[in-house]
């Protein structure tokens, strides 16, 4: 046993234990190593080996002064602590106390610096000064930062000098010249070395690749490529259109080359005006005016190119802009003959004889060779058939008299064409105007009735009618008169207002439409032209009863027939009614004639509607007649209007040199017929009653008898008790009636 307790015999126990413990042993915080001490054995043991006791020894750590870092700062790594015992093998006891063995695993420089993968891009602006920084790149290294050197990185620049620039300890990218120009070299690889072990021999390394390039700034000005261009343009160059382009050359890019152009010299800016194309960074040049190769054929324009957006930083460089000139010749081109007119107005006289001239149109040949021109009337516009033109001359005529009442303007176009070149062809219009000459009468319309109240005074103005005359600056001012071939009106009279008017007035006091309803009054009419020209019209005058209160005069029988809404079914009826009224009147009276002249005809002494007088003897004569008077029957106006009439025809009679007293003494007996036909009309025309209101018979028997007869028997015409001529003014039923009764007598005449 004692030789089993030996070192040589632990060692295969200890070794065990040692894997055991590593294999199930967790890590303990840093603890101290053993020192070779004597272990202390247990009683009544004795060790011969007399082994040391351990002692304690501490690691160091290392902390970086003043860190400031986001992440946490290593300080030290775990080590692994091991417990071990001695056991006898074949007791199972402890041989010796259990011993506790700490094991500190130490760094070594076994990884190489790494870079992120990816592709890495980087960008500074050309002209940058020395030291602008570009870029930062950063390695890691997976070794213990805090044990050597292993984990300490030096950064360099493989590949990119003398360009650029890397900071050793930073990694951090930064020019190293001067005003490197983007125009010469764009893009740069650099490529940066990190190595670890603080950049000694025997460090490990990497390396990874930058690509920089300089973006662009306004450090060029614009370049016309030439100093002089020159550019052909014919001379029928439509206005407005472009007729070349121009294009000055700048090496920057995007808005540092962007630019405008203008034309410098005055007689090209003139003729020529030039435009920026953005895209394409060319000046358009297009024509302001039209061109004349017979007038000029060439131009010059001084053409400016200049930079649009400037960097102040880089004006020392020049003026940023650019001249050129640029000629343009002018083409010659055979054009169209030219009017010396853009339009002509022309004008003719009215009813002028064909072949009249009307005017002339000029065109010419504008190029150098002069051609002779045609011309001709476009067969499609207007007024081709009125008007010819001469081929030669450019004479237009008419081909017929013109009438300006039916066109007062015609307008045509006139072509002209080259005869060497019959295809080139130019248009021009032509306004011919109509002139007017008096060939119309003036004239009065008379399609409507003028209305004459019958309480119009005398002198006072029925209405003002106006001429009218086809005729339209030729006619002058209009007058007006009656007819001097005819009577003189006693009913009206003409005012001329010498306004081209005229004012038809009432010549006596009061119109009666009983009496007559209508009047024509002829009007003659004179213009103030040359020839003078006149017309006679006739106006139709209505006499009727009008309202009051009416601004213009309107009838009221028409106002009252209208608002009635009568037709014309009812209105035929209600005169048939009337017509058989009358004719049983008509038929009683016959009858009751025919009876005994004794019978009285008056029934009764108070009714006092009929007088109905007869004479069986042959004297009285006439006075008798006044014995009944039926003024009591009739309405006052109308015993008004019957003492008028007598006294009118009193006078009458006082004109007729005899008196009014009975006829038979004072008149021979051959006047006695007139007058019973006096009395006969007058009772036939006594308007103030119905014509049954009064019978009277008038017996003349020959010139016999010394008193004479009253008899009407040999009378030269037997009239009619109901004159059926005279009865228009009784109103429209009785008119109607008058007719029916014409009809009747004119069915039963042989």
């Amino acid at each position: 046993m004692r030789a089993a307790s030996s070192p040589a015999c632990l060692s295969p126990l200890l070794l065990c234990l040692c894997v055991l413990q590593r294999s199930y042993g967790t890590p303990s915080p840093p603890s101290p190593t053993f020192t070779h001490n004597k272990t202390k054995l247990p009683d009544g043991d004795k060790d011969s080996h007399h082994r040391p006791k351990r002692g304690w020894i501490w690691n160091q750590f290392f902390v970086l002064e003043e860190h400031i870092g986001p992440e946490d700062q290593y300080v030290g790594k775990s080590h692994y602590v091991l417990h071990a015992r001695a056991i006898d093998r074949f007791t199972n006891r402890a041989v010796e106390p259990e011993s506790e063995f700490i094991i500190k695993v130490q760094d070594v420089n076994d990884n190489a610096p790494k870079f992120p993968d990816g592709l890495f891009s980087a960008s500074v602006p050309e002209m940058a000064d020395i030291g602008t920084s570009v870029f930062l790149i950063t390695a890691t290294d997976a070794d213990d930062p805090t044990y050597g050197n292993s984990a300490k990185i030096v950064y360099s620049i493989l590949q990119g000098q003398p360009f650029f620039t890397v900071d050793p300890k930073t990694g951090v990218i930064r020019t190293a010249l001067p005003n490197m120009d983007r125009e010469t070299k764009e893009m740069y690889s650099v490529i940066i070395q990190a190595k670890d072990m603080a950049g000694s021999v025997g460090g490990l390394s990497g390396s990874t690749t930058v690509n920089i390039s300089l973006t662009d700034v306004n450090d060029n000005p614009p370049r016309f490529p030439q100093k002089n261009y020159q550019l052909y343009v014919p001379e029928s160059a439509e206005v407005g259109k472009a007729v070349g382009k121009i294009k000055a050359n700048d090496e920057d890019l995007g808005i540092n080359a962007e630019m405008t152009y203008r034309i410098t010299n005055e007689e090209g800016a003139t003729m020529f005006s030039i435009s920026t194309d953005s895209d394409k960074r060319e000046g358009i040049i297009s024509l302001r005016k039209p061109l004349d190769y017979e007038k000029k054929k060439a131009y010059s324009l001084n053409i400016e190119g200049v930079n649009t957006h400037l960097d102040p930083r880089f004006s020392y460089l020049g003026p940023f802009k650019d001249t050129t000139m640029l000629k343009l010749i002018i083409g010659d081109v055979d054009e169209a003959p030219v009017f010396t007119m853009d339009y002509y107005i022309m004008d003719v006289y009215e009813n002028a004889p064909a072949r009249t001239e009307v005017g002339m149109v000029t065109a010419q040949d504008p190029d150098s060779t002069r051609s002779k021109v045609r011309y001709s009337i476009d067969q499609n516009a207007e007024g081709d058939a009125l008007f010819s033109i001469d081929v030669d001359s450019g004479l237009i005529t008419t081909t017929r008299s013109l009438d300006r009442e039916e066109v007062a303007w015609h307008n045509i176009t006139v072509m002209a064409s080259e005869i060497d070149n019959p295809n080139l062809v130019s248009y021009v219009p032509v306004t011919i105007q109509v002139l007017d000459v008096n060939d119309n009468a003036p004239y009065i319309a008379t399609d409507s009735t003028l209305v004459v109240c019958e309480g119009s005074k005398a002198g006072q103005v029925i209405q003002t009618i106006r001429a009218t005359d086809k005729d339209n600056f030729a006619n002058g001012r209009f007058t007006f008169a009656l007819p001097e071939d005819l009577p003189e009106n006693p009913n009206f009279t003409l005012k001329d207002n010498e306004d081209s008017s005229v004012s038809v007035l009432a010549r006596r006091q009061g119109f009666s439409q009983a009496e007559q309803e209508l009047y024509q009054l002829p009007v003659v009419v004179w213009d103030g032209g040359e020839p003078l020209l006149s017309s006679t019209s006739t106006l139709t005058l209505r006499v009727c009863p009008c309202q009051r209160g009416a601004r213009t005069a309107v009838c009221r029988a028409q106002a009252f027939l209208s608002s009635a809404g009568l037709s014309t079914g009812a209105l035929i009826a209600i005169l048939l009614c009337v017509i058989i009224l009358l004719a049983i009147v008509v038929l009683f009276v016959t009858l009751r004639s025919k009876k005994s002249k004794k019978e009285p005809l008056i029934i009764s002494s108070e009714d006092i509607r009929e007088n109905v007088v007869t004479y069986d003897d042959e004297g009285g004569g006439e006075e008798d007649t006044e014995a009944f008077d039926i003024a009591a029957l009739r309405n006052p106006e109308a015993a008004e209007e019957m003492r008028i009439r007598k006294d009118l025809q009193s006078e009458v009679w006082r004109a007729m040199g005899t008196e009014a007293l009975s006829p038979s003494l004072t008149l021979p007996d051959e006047d006695i017929h007139e007058v019973i036909k006096l009395k006969v009309v007058k009772a036939d025309r006594d308007t103030s009653g119905p014509p049954y209101d009064s019978l009277q018979t008038y017996a003349y028997e020959g010139r016999g008898s010394p008193s004479g007869s009253i008899s009407s028997l040999d009378l030269p015409e037997l009239q009619s008790e109901l004159d059926l001529s005279k009865v228009d003014s009784w109103g429209p039923e009785v008119q109607i009636l008058s007719r029916v009764f014409q009809d009747k007598g004119q069915q039963h005449s042989p």
